[in-house]
């Protein structure tokens, strides 16, 4: 047995395994520049047959799996045949090859993301895999992906593209960590749903060699190598407490007795039906975006209800809260935004669409009330990026005219946090969406690794806000909700409805950790963990904080 070696990284799924490493291979290398072609039309056509095929081969994958994973394998294979990158790396022909045409154009797109920042800097990742995908059909080669093995292994990255998280195989690949990367990125979401113990920003990781066995805590965000007794008793113990976790059936309760609903993001009707086998009490964020990606035209009214009914269907008893659609930034959609902006992250998106594309809102809303009058199920309406009470009030004014009784918004700007009172007046509920409010309050990119602390819902600035709006909540005697990533973290739940949140939603897997660990405190015990966390300095002095407190963490490796 060598020396053992331990990286620190940010837990973002809970569990413990031992296994081998394994790490992502290369990338695909920049090609050798060569001299422009005889035929710069059968190049031309060589870069449009890549295209198509990259495109219809993510199509065809993201028809294989479900919810968050098809919606991210949807966006990369819009990506994969966008005509400005191959028109753009058409117009190189004259000068340059087929391969270096499309690596250089690439490059450029990806580098004016970064300098735009925010959601836009999170594509230039998958601009960049859809860049070694597109090169790899030309060379002819098989594209980057998943290594493979005959027995399961810990994945070790730099980071992944959506495109591979969204298609991991739970059974061979048993941990996941990454060099990059933040508690909120892609990659990290995308684990969630899968339940793959996950840490991200382990900075030095890649210097594991392959084959070496590995213990890895997803919770605690720790790797070691060369794993002996004390791990192998802490994998044991996880393996004999994680029974406990296999199943939710609600409804939540705490120690004394408070209820606090526990329900689930879903994307479509498959994940809705696996969120209500999960023991879901009903649905907090309902993400219509998976009606519009990759349509060129706007679905129809018919189109759009046949699959919000399908949602409806699994919660025929529950409340489910529909989000309009969310488009802009980092989900473009030809039909609705200008992918011209110079700053898309803090431009025309969500909410603000409906002033330049007029009757897009009002028919979603059209479509939801028609699925709504099927189905016995209480649906509520809430907007995304809602700044002022004027929008508020805009948008109430278009729930109502639709025939749906109950409108809502996403806090996930500050300013919405800072007049939750005024905003609470014009509507009838808020979630809050911790990812876009955590990248907001702290200006920071949620992907980059060097900013992975900012970008983390634990910063006692991001719970100030949270803390602020769920108390106008308390006096306007409306409901504050949760549906960010910072739901699924036991340890944070504890501290949000000490906070105030009325409900927390989250990927299902995470349900039953987070009924475990509530049903452990009382409302007053969580208050008072909840201004621990608010009285520290950062998000670790935070997480310590509360861990202190509450022991149950430890006992079942969350």
């Amino acid at each position: 047995m060598g020396m053992s070696a331990e990286f620190s990284g940010i837990g973002v799924v809970p569990g413990r395994v031992i296994a081998p490493a394994l790490t992502m291979p290369d990338p695909v290398s920049a090609p050798v520049a060569k001299s422009a072609p005889a035929d710069t039309e059968a190049e031309a056509n060589r870069i449009r047959e890549a295209s198509a095929a990259v495109h219809a081969e993510l199509r065809e994958r993201a028809e294989t799996v479900s919810g968050d994973a098809r919606d991210v394998l949807k966006a990369t294979a819009l990506m994969a045949k966008d005509p400005t990158l191959v028109k753009t790396a058409i117009k190189r022909l004259p000068e340059t090859d087929a391969e270096t045409a499309i690596w250089t154009v690439a490059a450029e797109t990806a580098a004016q993301l970064e300098r735009l920042g925010g959601y836009m800097a999170e594509r230039a990742a998958d601009v960049l895999d859809v860049r070694a995908r597109l090169v790899a059909h030309l060379r002819g080669v098989p594209a980057p992906g998943i290594p493979h093995a005959a027995e399961p292994f810990v994945l070790i990255a730099t980071d992944l593209a959506p495109a591979d998280t969204a298609t991991l195989d739970p059974e061979l690949v048993v941990g996941l960590v990454c060099a990059e990367g933040g508690p909120q990125s892609h990659t990290a979401i995308l684990a969630r749903s899968l339940g793959i113990p996950a840490v991200v920003a382990a900075a030095g990781v890649r210097d594991v060699t392959d084959g070496t066995p590995v213990f890895l805590d997803g919770g605690t965000g720790v790797l070691r190598t060369e794993p002996g007794a004390t791990e192998t008793g802490l994998v044991e113990a996880w393996t004999e407490t994680a029974g406990r976790l296999q199943s939710f059936t609600g409804p939540c309760l705490l120690s004394d007795g408070t209820r606090i609903p526990l329900r689930a993001n879903v994307g479509d009707g498959a994940q809705a039906r696996a969120a209500a086998a999960a023991g879901a009490e009903g649905v907090g964020l309902l993400r219509t975006e998976f009606c519009f990606l990759d349509r060129d035209t706007e679905p129809t009214v018919e189109e759009q209800a046949e699959a919000y009914g399908q949602v409806f269907a699994a919660f025929d008893d529950h409340k489910v809260v529909v989000r309009t659609l969310d488009a802009g930034a980092d989900k473009p959609l030809p039909f609705l935004t200008d992918a011209a902006e110079p700053n898309p992250a803090l431009g025309v998106r969500g909410f603000r669409t409906s002033r330049r594309a007029q009757g897009v809102l009002e028919r979603q809303l059209e479509a939801i009330a028609l699925a709504a009058s099927k189905h016995p199920v209480t649906v509520h309406v809430m907007a995304p990026m809602i700044a002022t009470a004027e929008e508020a009030r805009q948008f109430t004014e278009l729930v109502h005219a639709a025939g749906l009784p109950t409108a809502g918004v996403m806090v996930e700007v500050p300013s919405a946090a800072l007049q939750a009172a005024a905003i609470l007046d014009e509507v009838e509920f808020a979630s809050i969406g911790t990812n876009d409010l955590t990248q907001y309050v702290m200006a920071s990119d949620r992907m980059l690794g060097g900013l992975a602390e900012l970008s983390d819902s634990w910063q006692p600035a991001v719970l100030q806000l949270i803390g602020m709006t769920a108390a106008q909540g308390a006096v306007a005697e409306k409901s504050v909700g949760v549906c960010g990533e910072a739901a699924a973290d036991p340890a944070l739940a504890v501290v949000l409805v000490g906070l105030g949140v009325t409900s927390l939603s989250m990927a299902p897997r995470a349900l039953p950790a987070v009924a475990e660990v509530l049903s452990g405190v009382s409302l007053e015990r969580a208050q008072q963990i909840a201004r621990s966390a608010l009285a520290a300095r950062s998000p670790s002095e935070a997480k310590a904080a509360v861990r202190a407190e509450l022991p149950i963490l430890d006992e079942l490796g969350l």
